[in-house]
């Protein structure tokens, strides 16, 4: 039986509870066997002056997922050289002749709206089935209003050969990967405001796993920068 797997990257600085539990709703929504978090190595798109190291935010990540045997790590951006690309990381996923895998790109609407800044953006439609990830809305038609504003951006910026399933969240092409919108669970949770705490010596605890906490707090992380 083929394996499916969702592939959720980030710079993951520290790795928090919305993260895992966001993960968590994909696994179970989408059935997947496993979720891959893959740290990055050098994120194109954002500041790296308050980023640990890598090898520090790949412990966090390791303990933070411990329990969950449906959690796995990937370092392949960690190997290679310059820039994390997704294009590239999706690539070397799937041409590793070892894994029978079907793979799910998982992004926040956010990443989503701003993909057309990304190396070789247009491919990633080719390549992989992408689950965008949205909160849920205070009034009955948010749902769709996200869907909606998911729609319009794939038709002026990726393609309008795609048809929009409203029933199912999800667009259609006949050439390409399929598009979801998911609803996960609001958690007002940001990694910049966990470093802006620990900056502050102000406690993260039930914002992290505990063995995220004791790391950070270990090594002295975040104490100075943003």
């Amino acid at each position: 039986m083929v394996k499916r797997a969702g592939l959720f990257g980030g710079t993951f600085n520290p790795i928090h509870m919305a993260h895992l539990r966001a993960a968590e709703e994909v696994k179970s929504g989408f059935g997947l066997d496993c979720i891959y978090f893959i740290p990055a190595a050098l994120p194109p798109h954002k500041d790296t002056y308050a980023l640990v190291d890598a090898g520090d935010r790949r412990e966090m990540i390791s303990r933070a997922i411990d329990s969950n045997p449906g959690f796995a790590i990937s370092d392949v951006e960690l190997r290679r050289e310059g820039r994390s690309y997704t294009i590239d990381t999706v690539k070397a996923f799937k041409e590793d002749p070892s894994e029978d895998t079907a793979y799910f790109l998982i992004i926040g609407m956010d990443q989503f709206f701003d993909i057309g800044t990304w190396k070789d953006y247009e491919a990633l439609f080719e390549e992989i089935p992408i689950i965008v990830l949205t909160r849920p809305q205070e009034h009955g038609t948010g749902r769709l209003k996200s869907f909606d504003a998911v729609v319009e951006h794939v038709y002026s910026h990726v393609d309008k050969g795609y048809q929009a399933r409203p029933e199912e969240m999800c667009l259609v092409h006949t050439a390409k990967e399929r598009i979801w919108l998911f609803e996960v669970t609001p958690l007002a949770i940001s990694s910049s405001k966990i470093r802006e705490l620990v900056r502050q010596q102000n406690s993260i605890k039930y914002l992290v796993t505990d063995t995220v906490e004791a790391y950070i707090l270990a090594k002295d992380l975040y104490s100075y920068g943003i």
